[in-house]
């Protein structure tokens, strides 16, 4: 047993290496899919607002390097890791991931899962084709599509905005690299697309849907900025302390007048973490309740 999971932790190991040697930023994953390095930060009594400039490891993405000594390093510290997650709209690909979830469908009844029917049906209706990409399948029968971004747009993380099934994963968020193990089963690449060098431009179409106009509101500046920070506050978070994050940073969004305009953001950014939707909008009406009562 001990054998194998070493085993395991060496081919995810050069698995992220060969992914470095490409230009993807990685850092290791636990076989739950979460960062496997716990947060240095983690036990003080205030919450820490840090990605990584405190220069310990443990910032989750903020952590992913494509220095091949870094990434050594990385996997030093975590020798339970099973998998490497690759770090989205980061240079020289900036990275966006198109995840369609197509569980509890049997491909033995030839009906199109429905994420794949609505991604389809979204690329009719705005007029674009999906290019021949990078694609990885996923344990459980989805797939996660891989575009390029422009160098000048920042893609936000978003849970079924775009279509039901359909999670979009940008700037500050990551994949689960192919070659990966997880608690469901190995990460692999889609054979048509396994030679492929690099992931293929995103249409300028769905650019525009990935990345919808500010709302008015963040004209006003600071807030916009506050919100910001306090989204990548929820991001970071470790299992174990989801709930208390998003718990905190709601307050703190509630408490500065802008909680409602953030509300949903914030949603998304905990299920990105692993948090279940009714228990992120449970915990924001608890901090919404909380704020007014004071």
């Amino acid at each position: 047993m001990a054998t194998t999971a070493r085993h395991t932790a060496t081919l995810a190991l050069a698995h992220a290496l060969s992914a470095a040697e490409r230009g993807l930023p990685v850092f290791p994953l636990s076989p739950t899919k979460l960062p496997a390095l716990r947060s240095p930060h983690r036990g003080q009594p205030e919450p820490v607002l840090c990605r990584g400039e405190c220069g310990l490891p443990g910032h989750g993405v903020y952590d992913a390097t494509t220095d091949p000594e870094g990434v050594r390093a990385l996997f030093d510290a975590a020798p339970w890791a099973t998998g490497y997650g690759i770090a989205c709209g980061r240079p020289p690909f900036h990275l966006i991931g198109i995840d369609l979830d197509i569980s509890g469908h049997e491909p033995a009844t030839g009906t199109t899962p429905d994420s794949v029917a609505a991604l389809q049906q979204i690329a009719f209706e705005h007029l674009f084709t999906l290019p021949e990409t990078v694609t990885v399948l996923t344990p459980s029968g989805g797939r996660h599509i891989w575009l390029s971004g422009p160098p000048n747009v920042v893609v936000p993380n978003s849970a079924s905005r775009l279509a039901p099934g359909i999670d979009v994963r940008g700037s500050g968020g990551y994949l689960v690299g192919p070659g990966s193990v997880s608690t469901r089963g190995a990460y692999r690449l889609a054979p048509r697309t396994a030679d492929l060098a690099a992931p293929a431009p995103c249409p300028r179409a769905l650019l525009r849907l990935l990345t919808p106009p500010p709302r008015t509101h963040a004209r006003q500046g600071r807030p916009a900025q506050q919100g910001e920070g306090l989204v990548h506050f929820v991001l970071a978070a470790h299992e174990g302390q989801r709930n208390t994050r998003l718990f905190w940073a709601a307050c703190r969004a509630y408490e500065h007048g802008f909680g409602e305009l953030l509300a949903d953001t914030l949603v998304e950014a905990a299920l990105h973490t692993g948090l279940a939707e009714h228990e992120a909008r449970a915990t924001i009406a608890s901090a919404r309740r909380l704020t007014r009562t004071r």
